[in-house]
């Protein structure tokens, strides 16, 4: 019976080192996604800015006769989402090997980037088509361009759920006392708040429907 109770003892310490040595590699993991965060905080601001002021134009639709203006706005805000690069640690093929917190994040931000960029610019296509294409160009423009429209916004929704993401793994896996000075209370606070609903959510809510 000692045996086995020093077994059963022993087996139960290598598992607390082996998952202390797990949440260290999580913080590691989150420490890097937080880096990368704060790398693409100022294209995605300006991603957010452009695309805030275009999306009530096509929110609930295509309008029927698009304006020099609007089309400018949509412009600028296809050209804010090809200007938001990746860091390595979010790209996929490094995102792969990422842990805990920091894996799930990463795939926010991608789905973010990738949503957002191939909406705003199949938006442009579609107009491109309307403007210059055969009538029956046209009319499967207007009918799919809804498609494009809630692209963009799931890509900002998307995006609104890091910061919340980023403040429960880093509470998770110890908070200030565990991350210190590699990753402190109000970094993460800031960086929330740079990703939260506030920043990136789009209003009003996307209001146009497939065939609309």
């Amino acid at each position: 019976m000692l045996v086995a109770a020093a077994t059963a003892c022993a087996g139960c310490g290598g598992g607390e080192a082996e998952s202390e040595v797990a949440r260290r590699l999580q913080r590691e993991d989150l420490i890097a996604v937080s880096t990368a965060l704060a790398q693409i905080e100022a294209p995605v601001s300006r991603e957010l800015s452009a695309a805030k002021a275009a999306w009530p134009g096509i929110a609930n639709g295509l309008p029927g006769a698009v304006s020099p203006g609007l089309r400018a706005q949509l412009a600028a805000a296809a050209a804010g989402a090809g200007g938001v690069r990746l860091p390595m640690p979010l790209r996929e093929a490094q995102a792969v090997s990422l842990t805990g917190p920091a894996a799930q994040i990463a795939g926010l931000v991608r789905s973010y980037t990738l949503l957002s960029t191939r909406g705003w610019s199949q938006i442009l296509a579609a107009l491109a088509q309307i403007r210059r294409g055969t009538a029956a160009q046209a009319r499967f423009a207007r009918a799919n361009i809804a498609l494009y429209i809630a692209s963009v916004y799931d890509g900002h929704f998307t995006l609104a759920q890091v910061g919340s993401k980023l403040l429960e793994g880093y509470r998770k896996l110890g908070g200030a006392r565990a991350f210190s000075h590699a990753l402190t209370e109000e970094r993460a606070q800031a960086l929330a708040g740079a990703y939260s609903a506030a920043s990136a959510r789009l209003h009003p809510h996307v209001g146009v429907r497939l065939g609309s």
